[in-house]
């Protein structure tokens, strides 16, 4: 499965390396794919979503099978908010939320989710 990521200070690309997959890191937002993927961000301002990720989300959302969102517990409530206003305003499913650039357990976490989605996507349940 492709990831498709957004990074503004390195956290969330530093995650998706870990991960082992073939990865597309947004630019503009205004990439296009053609094949399931998981969407990676961070959270921006006071609990935004990156302009770069809704403006690919618009153009891509048949695609997106889940999002995993990058956050920083000092935020309180806004911890990896990006993924509550992705799923509010799209209905993208929340995968998992992890702190800055993730722990061990993250990445398992999120590659064990990545195994599913791809066993549902050959299933054709995706």
């Amino acid at each position: 499965m492709l990831i498709v990521y957004a990074s503004k200070t390195g956290n969330v690309e530093r995650f998706v390396q870990k991960l082992g997959f073939r990865r597309l890191r947004l630019a503009s937002g205004e990439e296009e794919v053609a094949e399931p993927c998981l969407l990676l961000t961070y959270t921006t301002g006071f609990g935004q979503a990156p302009v770069e990720v809704l403006r690919f989300v618009e153009h891509n959302r048949p695609h997106i099978r889940g999002v995993a969102v990058s956050g920083n517990r000092n935020w309180g409530s806004n911890f990896a908010r990006a993924g509550d206003v992705l799923a509010e305003r799209y209905g993208l499913i929340v995968v998992h939320r992890f702190e800055l650039a993730g722990t061990a357990r993250d990445i398992a976490i999120v590659k064990e989710v990545i195994g599913a989605l791809s066993r549902a996507q050959q299933c054709g349940a995706a």
